[in-house]
């Protein structure tokens, strides 16, 4: 998975600069339009503002010292959009806080850091960093928004003899699956911890590399918050039968493609490396548990559609006939069954107490 999508030469993610959209494999809610953004960056202006970076009169002016900016960083920005929809909003409705911030993208793709200069256009003095890691330490909101869905994950499976890893291996000139004893015994003490006890011929995914990213943001981050965006369930759902066959699976041409689908006996993510995407569910259980560990407090976990409804009514302009565009995209990004209750958003904290955000004032549901 790791080489299938970050291989420098011929990873999915690395060799272009955008892979979602109408001309991709696959939509996110950035790809519905500038409405997404705009609605983060009324988040994020609050959040802003209960940091202290968007209430003093001289704000209007850059900071004199690198202590005083606001640091907006992205992980897996890839080509900057979502970033450049959120600033292009501060520029409008926030002036002194766009006026003092910077922004950080983190981005494994090359060539999508070469294009964000481009994406962000006149606002391009507001690109402070473009790298493929994160800022050594930053005071502000990290945003992620369909990172952590894309981390390679252990697939593992239960059979009589107990826990068994999924490995990919060249067989017959091809490549093939076989199971063998796990590669670390921390995969058995990531289902210990959560208390799950896979029953035999279940399989799963283990985002070891998930919960790593998140202790090391949590190092990073001196002060402010954490907005996390996927797709994914608590661990009692992603670790049952509703799930027994595991989350892994492969989209190309705004397809989603499963085992059943592959044409042979190997999984269809097998196929095709480095030219389809390759997903699996998140487990939000084990991502609270790491912020709580690593000194994070959790502000909140909700469907999107409950996240948003709670920043609509900070976007008054909504209201005009003219945004009638705006509103149907809104939808997009509220109806159930689509991107309004499949993603979920973890809210963290650190040194900021437990302030009343909006987009925890509609309701704190996980559907």
């Amino acid at each position: 998975m790791e080489i299938a999508l970050y291989d420098p030469e011929f990873g999915y993610y690395a060799s272009a600069t955008q892979r979602s959209g109408r001309a991709g494999d696959f939509f996110t809610s950035v790809d519905v339009g500038a409405i997404f953004g705009e609605l983060l960056e009324t988040q994020i202006a609050e959040m802003a503002e209960w940091l202290g970076h968007a209430d003093s009169p001289a704000a209007s002016r850059p900071p004199a010292g690198p202590e005083r900016w606001f640091d907006l960083v992205e992980a897996g920005a890839g080509n900057g959009r979502l970033s450049a929809d959120i600033l292009r909003a501060a520029r409008a409705r926030d002036p002194r806080l766009y006026q003092r911030t910077r922004a950080h993208l983190v981005e494994a793709s090359a060539a999508a850091r070469a294009a964000q200069p481009a994406t962000f256009g006149d606002m391009a003095d507001r690109l402070a960093t473009s790298s493929p890691e994160l800022p050594g330490r930053f005071e502000g909101v990290l945003l992620a928004n369909e990172l952590l869905d894309a981390l390679p994950v252990h697939q593992v499976v239960m059979r009589s003899e107990g826990l068994r890893e999924v490995y990919v291996e060249v067989r017959d000139g091809a490549l093939a699956t076989r199971e063998g004893p796990p590669s670390t015994p921390a995969l058995g003490e990531y289902l210990g911890r959560l208390g799950v006890q896979l029953e035999p011929g279940w399989r799963g995914e283990i985002n070891l590399r998930a919960v790593a990213w998140l202790q090391d943001v949590a190092r990073r981050l001196t002060r402010g918050f954490v907005l996390l965006i996927d797709y994914g369930h608590e661990a009692r759902e992603l670790y049952s039968a509703s799930h027994a066959g595991g989350t892994l699976t492969s989209f190309a041409h705004h397809t989603m493609r499963g085992p059943e689908l592959s044409g042979s006996a190997e999984p269809a993510w097998l196929a095709n490396p480095g030219a389809q995407d390759i997903t699996a569910h998140v487990d939000f259980t084990s991502l609270r548990q790491a912020a709580t560990d690593a000194g994070l407090d959790v502000l909140g976990l909700l469907d999107q559609t409950y996240f948003l409804m709670g920043l609509v009514p900070r976007l008054a302009h909504l209201d005009r006939p003219e945004a009638f565009r705006q509103r149907l995209a809104l939808k997009t990004l509220l109806l159930p069954g689509g991107l309004g209750s499949t993603h979920k958003v973890l809210i963290l904290g650190k040194g900021v107490g437990t302030p009343p955000l909006s987009g925890c004032s509609y309701r704190m549901r996980v559907t």
